[in-house]
């Protein structure tokens, strides 16, 4: 069994879907709701296990088929991606618990539309093939618009109207891209394309740099770099709030891909090919954090500014990928952890708001008192320290490592002025919106709606996370620093032992 545990968080997502689609499951809300929290829990433990069996054993690589690499589909987990499925699977159990209080009730197919995003953020995470990450991108793709409508209104199609044409043209150039690296490398494993990177040749160089560079086009669409990044602050402020908590992890899949295909496969040992984006990165890192600081400095919602806040984490992370030393590769997973679960307990707090609010929803506006003003307000202030990186939550240790990662790498001049700015936008209109949504109350009669026990517990849940990332920071930034060695060194293309598919 332990040597078909990487398939596992394909398989859990992929049948349970399928089976909350079938009777008696599909009939009955509270039995979906039931066997998708089950799926949830499931499909945590596996990643842990797989997390900690890695870590333990080092890189395991599974053949479908047994279908031997570079030719067969491989699913490769090692320290990275095991990290980011737990990392989704987190978020699935939160989302999952969120909804069962009401949300699912606007959509006949909320859980398994859960279940198949899940089954392509994963596979994304796992494949060591560049044709079964377009593959899986599509799998993510279709299910995220169908649950970015879920609830349907004017606002959502408009904004998934933008949502879907744009990704289609970036699925199209990533066919295209496709079709390039295959014609010059002769495989689309990603093990195989970094040990045939420096032997191109010549007459194939400019081919190869051309598919490289619409990669960088491709993933920067998908992790909302500027000037790619306008479809998303729209549709990420109208989703629902577990949607939106679940779409948090989705431009960090667009940075996954760049480390893996721009820190691996043309990274520092890739000849005449060696870090080809890196002149690009530098400046679109740059003006994404701008961007997104002015963007949030501009917000009227507080969904539309966490929206922004996720376009300056990008930008963040952009820049530790440009900057591609292990150290910011290290201090990026980290961030990149906290910045998502941040991000994604915001919205869900968002969500609380805005059912208490009535018509004024989130909007920046005087409205009637809140239900639950203590409850929300210190799960709202939980979750500002966190987005601002203040201490003593978890974000103040991730925009630290990158500060420090920056100065070891010579680099202080161009990565400390945009994150210090970001972190000084995010507190005042952090603190500016709780202002507002906790204190310009008007009237004495706030509406009964409360927050169901269900949603206070996968808010709870998140909130109770940064804690325990700042007490076991050590051992998560040694965790992140191994996996930064591990990427730098590339996948692993021959099976170990020949037993393992």
């Amino acid at each position: 069994m332990l040597q078909h545990l990487p398939v596992l968080p394909l398989l859990i997502p992929l049948l349970g879907g399928i089976l909350l689609l079938l009777p008696p499951l599909a009939d009955d809300r509270n039995r979906q709701r039931i066997m998708g929290t089950v799926l949830a829990l499931l499909q945590l433990i596996v990643a842990v296990y797989l997390l900690w069996t890695v870590h333990q054993h080092g890189s395991r690589v599974y053949a479908m088929g047994d279908w031997q690499p570079p030719f067969g589909i491989l699913l490769v987990a090692d320290r990275l991606a095991t990290l980011l499925l737990v990392l989704t699977a987190i978020l699935l159990l939160c989302v999952q618990l969120f909804s069962s209080a009401g949300e699912d009730e606007k959509g006949k197919f909320f859980h398994p539309l859960l279940m198949f995003q899940t089954l392509g953020i994963q596979g994304a995470f796992l494949t060591g093939d560049l044709f079964n990450l377009f593959v899986f991108f599509e799998v993510l793709l279709i299910a995220s618009y169908a649950l970015l409508i879920h609830g349907g209104g004017a606002q959502k199609t408009l904004a998934n109207v933008h949502y879907v044409s744009l990704n289609l043209a970036g699925s199209a150039l990533f066919l295209f891209a496709l079709g390039i690296m295959y014609g010059t490398f002769g495989t689309l494993n990603m093990a195989d394309m970094q040990q045939k990177a420096a032997q191109i040749h010549s007459d194939d160089m400019r081919l190869a740099s051309v598919g490289a560079m619409l990669l960088l086009v491709v993933f920067g669409l998908k992790s909302a770099m500027m000037p790619l990044h306008f479809w998303m602050p729209r549709a990420y402020a109208v989703a629902p709030a577990p949607v939106a908590a679940l779409f948090a992890i989705m431009t960090k899949v667009g940075i996954y891909s760049l480390w893996r295909v721009h820190s691996g496969i043309f990274g520092d040992n890739a000849g005449e090919l060696a870090n080809i984006a890196q002149p690009w990165l530098w400046p679109l890192a740059w003006l994404t954090v701008v961007i997104g600081i002015i963007a949030t400095l501009a917000s009227q919602t507080l969904r539309e500014l966490t929206a922004n806040l996720v376009i300056i984490s990008v930008g963040s992370l952009l820049l530790m990928v440009a900057l591609n030393t292990p150290e910011a590769t290290a201090s990026g997973l980290y961030y990149l952890v906290h910045s998502t679960l941040a991000t994604a307990l915001m919205f869900l707090v968002a969500g609380l708001i805005v059912e208490q609010r009535g018509k004024a929803e989130d909007r920046f506006v005087q409205a009637r008192p809140l239900a639950q003003p203590v409850l929300l307000g210190a799960l709202f202030f939980m979750a500002a320290l966190a987005l601002i990186g203040m201490p003593p939550v978890s974000g103040f240790i991730g925009k630290a490592l990158m500060l420090k990662a920056a100065l070891a790498g010579n680099q202080a001049a161009w990565v400390w002025p945009p994150i210090l700015l970001a972190s000084l936008a995010a507190l005042v209109m952090l603190s500016r919106s709780g202002g507002t949504l906790f204190w310009r109350a008007r009237g004495d009669h706030p509406d009964d709606t409360r927050a169901h026990p269900a949603q206070l517990a996968a808010v709870i849940l998140l909130a109770i996370i940064f804690p325990v990332m700042v007490v076991f920071a050590g051992w998560i930034t040694d965790f992140a620093q191994l996996a930064a060695a591990e990427m730098q060194q590339g996948m692993v293309l021959n099976l170990p032992g020949g037993d393992d598919a």
